[in-house]
């Protein structure tokens, strides 16, 4: 757990029991299959590296790659390396929930309760992603004992490996589900990941923005608990009909309440900025992985036009009502909408400059695309290349 002066802020072991108890059971596959299966994964992965490598031109630096661990997880372990991640990145934010947290008993009180309500309600979250997730590289996870991660760099602005989870229950389900070739499936998959690891490993500056961004975010976090409250219900009454001035009121920017998430409305103005910018290099981490995975794809997956029609089928549709108001709750459609923008983003960037002119995007944080480039490649092009060239 994350103790802070004896109380807890999130209770974590809860939160892993919480996922646990509430996930769906996997797919039934005998135990030569499963052997099999985690086999194929790791030939998958380690071929996917120098597929993703020749495509994209992007080396960087090899021994970070070689030092990153490929772990094929089942959902209780993708749940825990979550967790693990969550209590790294969240630590300064946790920090500064505790100083404000009233002195005394029932501060002590305050803090172990909602400790506990907390740490459920993260467990319910990670229980319904848990059986969602096909694989994820994972940039801040500190290592476990279950969980190893790469090797820390020595110093500052050096890149810092991760690990890349493949969810080996979930790509079965997933290729069952669809009914496509599940060896041409596995390294479908594996491709896109891969390049998620080759992004990080070969731009040593990338992680480190990345994160900059995010405890940015957290620091501009407003920590008065009647305001988070107050925000929370708004919420609520938004997604229930509720609320003065109507079930289907609009923001300044004319988007329709009824289409924003949780996350939205526990933002201040300075927030909105920061997370435009994630918004736009997540949609380009994001829509380059796809790029990626079907540009090599016709070469080394013979069935991959099959695949992706079929995948973007179910991406679409989501599993049924609950998980499409589930992920519009969560903020996932917006997640979905960074694969189709940033995929349009690069496939409109490479026609227009080739592949080693893409790849400027990755000089500095200064070339990543604004959120509006996302939408409108040219203003990217014309910035980094027509302006530089000149």
């Amino acid at each position: 757990m994350t103790s802070f002066g004896g109380a807890d802020m999130v209770d974590w072991n809860l939160a892993v029991a919480t996922a646990q108890r509430l996930m769906r059971p996997g797919p039934e596959v005998s135990g030569d299959e499963a052997r099999a299966i985690v086999a194929e994964l790791r030939k998958h992965a380690r071929s996917s590296e120098e597929h993703v490598r020749a495509f994209t031109r992007m080396y960087g630096d090899a021994s970070m790659t070689n030092g990153t661990p490929v772990l094929i997880v089942d959902r209780v372990g993708w749940v825990k390396a979550n967790v693990a991640g969550f209590r790294e990145i969240l630590k300064p934010l946790l920090g500064k929930m505790q100083e404000r947290r009233p002195g005394g008993l029932g501060g002590m009180a305050l803090g172990t309760v909602g400790g506990k309500v907390t740490g459920v309600e993260v467990g319910m979250l990670l229980s319904f992603l848990a059986s969602r997730v096909l694989g994820q590289y994972e940039t801040f996870a500190p290592a476990t004992r279950e969980l190893p991660a790469g090797p820390v760099a020595p110093g500052p602005g050096e890149p810092r490996a991760g690990r890349l989870l493949l969810v080996a229950p979930n790509i079965v389900h997933v290729e069952r589900e669809l009914d496509v070739d599940p060896h041409d499936f596995r390294l479908w998959v594996c491709l896109h990941e891969e390049t998620h690891r080759t992004q990080f490993t070969a731009v040593p500056w990338l992680r480190d923005h990345i994160e900059g961004e995010i405890q940015s975010f957290l620091g501009e976090t407003d920590m008065d608990a009647s305001t988070v409250i107050e925000r929370i219900r708004e919420a609520a009454q938004s997604f229930s009909g509720g609320g003065a001035g109507g079930s289907k009121g609009t923001r300044g920017d004319d988007e329709p309440e009824e289409g924003r998430s949780i996350v939205d409305f526990v933002q201040t103005p300075v927030q909105r900025e920061i997370l435009a910018r994630l918004t736009a290099v997540m949609s380009l981490l994001e829509g380059h992985a796809d790029f990626v995975m079907d540009g090599v794809g016709p070469d080394v997956v013979p069935s991959v036009a099959e695949i992706r029609e079929k995948f973007q089928q179910r991406r679409a549709s989501g599993a049924g009502r609950l998980d499409q108001v589930l992920r519009k709750v969560l903020g996932l459609d917006a997640k979905l909408r960074q694969y189709k923008d940033g995929e349009r983003f690069v496939r409109a960037v490479v026609d227009e400059v080739g592949m080693d002119g893409f790849n400027r995007v990755w000089t500095s944080p200064n070339t990543l695309p604004t959120k509006a480039e996302i939408a409108k490649p040219a203003d990217w092009v014309t910035r980094v290349h027509r302006r530089s060239d000149s």
